[in-house]
């Protein structure tokens, strides 16, 4: 069912959003979101270099190209995740500090807009749904019960899905407020 496939993917959406929120410690992917001005394009960080975390406090970059490191330090400084970088002439290695609780309240507030934009893209799959079983009942292909079965099946898949945000949600806001 192409149905269950599109609210899959924006689960899947909501969760990768969700790995960009930083925690207490060090991830490689809250580096996911940050694009590098590389001769002249925008590419993704993890395309120029290796992303590493050698202990839960420090993320490492070793960019494939040395020239690059200059313009991988100005995007990570200039991104909204308040980081700094130590910049040795190969490697890059950003420090990350403990959260206090004042930043960790705006990364659970973060956290739930994330999920709700995910729920507000399940919402618009389940209105686009329904719009099409309401068409077919217009058209001949379902009667009048068949199309209300069809509208239920839809909710309770957008039921579904809405809960699994609602579970992904507590639990980046667990791993957030956990000190």
């Amino acid at each position: 069912m192409d149905l269950e496939a599109s609210m899959r993917k924006s689960v899947d959406a909501t969760q990768r959003t969700f790995n960009t929120i930083r925690t207490g410690r060090a991830n490689a992917s809250l580096l996911d979101k940050i694009q590098v001005e590389y001769y002249g394009s925008e590419m993704p960080l993890k395309s120029l270099s290796t992303i590493t975390t050698p202990d839960s406090s420090t993320i490492q970059l070793q960019p494939f190209d040395a020239g690059s490191l200059g313009v991988i330090e100005k995007a990570i400084s200039m991104s909204d995740l308040g980081l700094t970088c130590n910049n040795d002439g190969k490697l890059i290695r950003i420090n990350i500090p403990p959260l206090t609780e004042d930043r960790r309240k705006e990364l659970c507030k973060l956290a739930a807009k994330y999920a709700e934009e995910g729920k507000v893209a399940l919402r618009n799959i389940r209105r686009d749904a329904i719009d099409k079983v309401k068409k077919q009942e217009k058209d001949g292909e379902y009667s009048e019960d068949q199309s209300r079965d069809e509208q239920d099946k839809v909710q309770k898949l957008t039921d579904k899905f809405i809960a699994e945000i609602e579970k992904l949600l507590a639990e980046k806001e667990a791993d957030i407020l956990k000190v």
